[in-house]
């Protein structure tokens, strides 16, 4: 969990004023942690604090602020029709265009009420800075500090048809996903493409695995059998940390025998995962993007990335 600048920016740029609430402290049970923030502008809002009373009194209170911070305490309780039975500290912040363009891309560190930075607080960004480790978001002699959200996996998702409009929606959302989504022409893709998602048309599509970073993890699933072979191809050349195939026993079959017969050995064909997804779900396109999402983020397979990111 970090700040999110890149949503903030755009929720600046596409409707003026934005105030953002982030939850700055927890006492007890909460529905959400610390550094879980929503954004509120006046006739909409995007995130989640933890839905309910809470969010609803927090949106409201946001459309009338006029102050440029506050922070407030709520006690979470049968008032608010909530039965965590703890407490709350909301930050909400007001931004445009001009304050968030002043706002650092690393650590963000701000007070409610002003003043000069206490030595508690130049603490933890010294040591977050020199070790280049990111502090957790938290509230320190009312300021309050969050590191800037990056995406710590690059997702690229080959084809844009119907399964691979699936994912994106479903994937889109995620904040630690930095997607990359190739297809064979812009017509290929919706009129809108989710933030976050950066859309690469490109009359051979294969041609930019090379520009994937060795890290990144890919799902192939085009229009083409033989597009789809290239790609498993260029990917075995390249490097990856996971490759899904979409397909059958018997397409995965025939492509374990046209790649071993363009030189790949065994060992690291069995790089490629095919099937992908939950078969269990069926074949509907959302039916197979949730089995593929789960797939991707079970913790078992998040246990494997972490220990690939420490190695």
């Amino acid at each position: 969990m970090g700040f999110d600048l890149e949503a903030l920016r755009e929720a600046v740029k596409t409707h003026g004023k934005v105030v953002r609430v982030v939850i700055a402290g927890i006492k007890g049970s909460s529905p959400r942690e610390v550094g879980a923030a929503m954004l509120v502008w006046e006739d909409g809002q995007s995130g989640t604090i933890g839905g309910g009373t809470l969010e609803y009194q927090a949106a409201e209170a946001a459309r009338s602020q006029t102050v440029a911070t506050r922070l407030t305490h709520h006690t979470l309780g049968p008032d608010m029709g909530q039965c965590c039975g703890g407490a709350v500290s909301l930050f909400s912040e007001v931004y445009d265009l001009k304050k968030v363009e002043t706002l650092d891309d690393t650590i963000i560190a701000r007070s409610a009420s002003g003043g000069a930075t206490p030595l508690s607080v130049k603490r933890v960004l010294a040591a977050a800075r020199s070790q280049g480790i990111a502090p957790e978001p938290r509230l320190i002699d009312g300021w309050m500090i969050e590191p800037v959200h990056k995406p710590a996996r690059n997702l690229w998702i080959w084809g844009a048809g119907h399964v691979g409009r699936a994912l994106v929606d479903v994937l889109s959302p995620l904040p630690d996903l930095a997607i990359t989504w190739v297809d064979t022409g812009p017509e290929r893709f919706p009129d809108v493409i989710p933030a976050g998602v950066t859309d690469l048309p490109a009359t051979k599509p294969a041609e930019l695995v090379r520009h994937a970073p060795p890290n990144a993890e890919h799902l192939v699933l085009t229009y083409s059998h033989n597009l789809d072979l290239e790609l498993c191809n260029r990917l075995l050349l390249h490097d990856f940390r996971f490759a899904g195939l979409i397909g059958s026993a018997t397409k995965w079959a025939r492509f374990r025998s046209r790649l071993a017969a363009l030189g790949h050995p065994p060992d690291r064909i069995s790089r490629i995962t095919c099937p992908i997804g939950e078969t269990s779900l069926g074949k509907h396109p959302q039916m197979i993007a949730v089995g593929v999402a789960a797939q991707l983020l079970r913790p078992a397979r998040q246990n494997e990335l972490k220990k690939d990111l420490s190695a």
